[in-house]
């Protein structure tokens, strides 16, 4: 699973606060301005932030739910919300992939492979956040499209090899798991996930306004299997009211990190960035759709806006690599069992 800064030294705790209200503009008159400025984040300080914030780091994990991956309309809007993972985190999780492969040697780690979908719609009793039928199979359809290369242009994408089949829909009306998730998240997942490791369970509520949606990585599974899955504002749904992010790639996002991915900017411009070849390094998180942007001008290549692992917006987003392919089909193998070839 996804950790959080508790337990951490005073000192790490004092710097991720320094970090968290740079992100939100709150300490940047203290820091004297770049000579040259950065293209800034919706709501960052680029000065402030580069001063307080490790690489790569960017809020929006909620650490009550243990999240490991994230996505947010708003980077400086979930500063109390939690930390992306450490570049330490990542490399543990990378480390405990190469272990599992061990046992793969000598197998073939191909695709394709169908993945049960089990979408759980948690609403309010005045029918708030009661997504329909038609959004959920267009979810389904939007995952499929992105993960067989569809958005790509020219070509910049890859098929990954994932299909996606919706296998059931749960529905339920209740105020206090609509209005806080978090708080009842274990019981949620308690009473309503389904399948082993190679079931993808979705839960679409109400998150906060800066806040996307989250995941879990492969790696979280052995630990704590009732935790797996995605968790989707209802709202970022294809068709949804979320301007700029309801074109359902929301959902595209996390469903990379339970897939095992990490986001573009992760390790910002430090070796080994995301642990793929074929992602340029990108030194913080796109917002909008930003053109020519390269943040890590001393790397090849520009940031990989496009990518469906970063945080621009929908329209933006149009593909994974297939380096990104690879390293999902590796996962898949190592944590998902890779029984549910087509």
């Amino acid at each position: 699973m996804g950790r959080s800064p508790r337990g951490g030294s005073a000192a790490t705790w004092s710097g991720l606060a320094l970090c968290a209200l740079a992100m939100t503009g709150l300490v940047a008159s203290s820091l004297p301005e770049p000579d040259q400025p950065e293209p800034q984040r919706s709501g960052v300080t680029p000065s402030a932030a580069d001063a307080y914030c490790p690489p790569g780091w960017d809020p929006g994990v909620d650490s009550a739910a243990r999240a490991a991956g994230t996505r947010v309309s708003d980077p400086g809007a979930q500063a109390d919300a939690g930390v992306e993972i450490t570049p330490e985190q990542a490399a543990e999780y990378e480390e405990r992939l190469r272990d599992a492969l061990v046992s793969q040697r000598g197998r073939e780690l191909a695709p394709p492979y169908t993945v049960p979908v089990a979408v759980h719609v948690i609403s309010a009793t005045d029918g708030r956040g009661a997504v329909s039928d038609q959004q959920i199979r267009d979810q389904v359809d939007v995952l499929n499209r992105a993960y067989q290369g569809d958005y790509a242009l020219g070509s910049e994408g890859t098929d990954t090899g994932f299909r996606f089949e919706l296998s059931d829909v749960t529905r339920s009306a209740d105020d206090a798991w609509f209005d806080d998730f978090n708080r009842h998240g274990d019981a949620i997942r308690s009473q309503l996930r389904q399948g082993g490791p190679e079931t993808l369970n979705v839960y679409t509520t109400e998150l906060d306004s800066g806040l996307l949606g989250y995941s879990t990585f492969p790696q979280d599974y052995q630990d704590d299997p009732e935790r797996d899955g995605v968790v989707i504002a209802y709202d970022a749904l294809p068709g949804g009211g979320r301007e700029r992010f309801n074109e359902g790639h929301t959902g595209t996002h996390e469903v990379g990190h339970w897939l095992g991915l990490f986001h573009t900017f992760q390790n910002g411009c430090q070796p080994p960035g995301d642990y793929v070849d074929d992602t340029p390094y990108e030194r913080e998180a796109a917002a909008g759709c930003p053109k020519g942007r390269d943040t890590c001008p001393e790397r090849p290549g520009r940031d990989p806006v496009t990518n469906f692992m970063n945080y621009s917006d929908d329209a933006c987003m149009t593909h994974f690599t297939q380096g990104q392919a690879r390293r999902m089909v590796e996962h898949w193998n190592a944590f998902r069992g890779g029984s549910a070839r087509v």
